[in-house]
């Protein structure tokens, strides 16, 4: 079993082709932005030279994503990004981006928390409301009367009859059949 704060390991072979070393097995960059979504850290390393790619690799599935029209950064951020790096500011931006997401993600995670919270609720009020159509159905039944007056008895009664002549029908075929 992996442990969780560790990151995930991928090495990039001379061929460019990246093997996961937790399942010896060869992974793409959409596996990779998988991990990510589910939560997991990963760490993606040259196998000859060492170095760590990583951030090179992040960018690219973050650029692959934009280009196939699933935007998430808009274009004045964007241009702030590259403008941040012509700048003095090169020094603040990366930590105002880093406590920008952690906010983020920590209000997402209450929020989903309260979600929870709330579902419990949601789902014995749900089965308060069905127990009280319930109620209210057999209660409208009973006040109604049970008699042939009843419309709904009338079209079952209709129904029957027909079955009945249908039965018939079919019991004199099978008595003509067999003389």
């Amino acid at each position: 079993m992996a442990e969780p704060e560790k990151p995930l390991l991928i090495k990039r072979y001379a061929s460019r082709r990246l093997y996961n070393t937790e399942t010896s097995d060869y992974v793409t960059m959409e596996d990779i932005a998988g991990f990510i979504r589910d939560g997991r850290e990963v760490q993606i390393v040259d196998l000859k030279s060492g170095d760590d790619l990583t951030r090179q690799y992040l960018l690219q599935i973050v650029a692959e994503h934009e280009s196939k029209g699933e935007s998430v950064l808009p274009i004045n951020v964007l241009t702030d990004l590259v403008r941040s790096y012509t700048t003095h500011a090169t020094s603040a931006v990366p930590q105002f981006l880093a406590a920008s997401f952690e906010m983020f993600r920590d209000s997402q995670s209450k929020w989903l928390e309260n979600v929870n919270s709330m579902n419990p609720m949601a789902k014995s009020f749900e089965a308060m409301q069905a127990q009280q159509e319930a109620f209210l159905k057999a209660m409208s039944g009973r006040m109604a009367g049970t008699g042939p007056d009843t419309p709904g008895q009338e079209d079952e009664s209709e129904d029957l009859d027909a079955i009945k002549r249908q039965v018939a029908e079919l019991q004199q075929k099978l008595a003509k059949l067999e003389k």
